[in-house]
């Protein structure tokens, strides 16, 4: 498996986003879209739900903010700031964990429409999508703490924050993709020899989650454009696909 030219990475690329694009409205696609969007904002809510009541228990228990109400007012407010800052940072594991549910339903029907003369992907057990799916985001909380904590040194932030989402996202988002088609160390060595495109392909990733609303379609999106990056490396590479285990 020989890395493709930065040229070349760039136009694979593209072309998958195109096509993923182009589908994430079609009526099959947009069943699916309507029940990630739910699932995403659901945990975001309960997340949301979750820092409010710790940080209210905490304010709560306060003698210096019970005895100050103009302290308490902006405690209150910068904790409320401080949390909506926090879920940008949040979106990212909580993608990971919709795209692990919605993986094979998405996948499929990108192959369906894209390589209907190719041999589908073999789905993954719903254990290893949910093995997958929590370890990509626990992964993705390690890496956005520590992304968290450079978020008040200027430009340091905004690149820790794409360094570290763009690798993550395109690592984990190929290797759900490329293991419908392949055993999982196999897809990984895939990845490791076409880092370049992979990174290039998380950066838009990163991109997304970056941008409000936008970043609740980054689950079923991230699906479509790695199934293409995918098929289109093993037809440049003449990588043969084979089923995993």
């Amino acid at each position: 498996m020989i890395a493709l030219p930065l040229l070349a990475s760039i136009s694979l690329v593209l072309e998958a986003a195109i096509k993923a694009a182009s589908q994430i409205l079609s009526p099959g696609f947009r069943r699916l879209l309507w029940r990630s969007l739910g699932l995403t904002i659901l945990l975001l809510a309960i997340v949301w739900f979750a820092l409010t009541r710790v940080i209210a228990h905490f304010m709560d228990g306060s003698d210096i903010l019970s005895n100050y109400p103009l302290i308490d007012s902006l405690a209150f407010f910068f904790a409320g700031v401080g949390i909506f800052i926090g879920l940008a940072y949040i979106i990212a594991p909580v993608t990971a964990v919709v795209a692990g549910y919605f993986l094979d339903d998405a996948a499929a029907l990108v192959e369906e429409r894209y390589y209907p003369a190719d041999p589908p992907g073999q789905p993954l057990s719903f254990s290893r999508s949910l093995l997958y799916g929590l370890r990509f985001a626990g992964l993705a909380v390690l890496v956005n703490g520590v992304a968290l904590i450079l978020f008040f040194v200027p430009v340091v932030n905004v690149a820790a924050f794409f360094l570290a989402n763009g690798y993550l996202l395109g690592r984990e988002y190929f290797e759900l993709a490329a293991g419908r088609f392949r055993p999982m160390p196999e897809a990984a060595a895939m990845r490791a020899a076409h880092r370049g495109t992979i990174l290039i392909a998380g950066f838009l990733l990163a991109g997304m989650v970056a941008i409000p609303l936008v970043n609740l379609f980054t689950p079923l999106f991230g699906v479509a454009l790695m199934v293409h990056i995918h098929k289109g490396l093993a037809a440049r590479g003449r990588v043969p696909e084979r089923a995993p285990p």
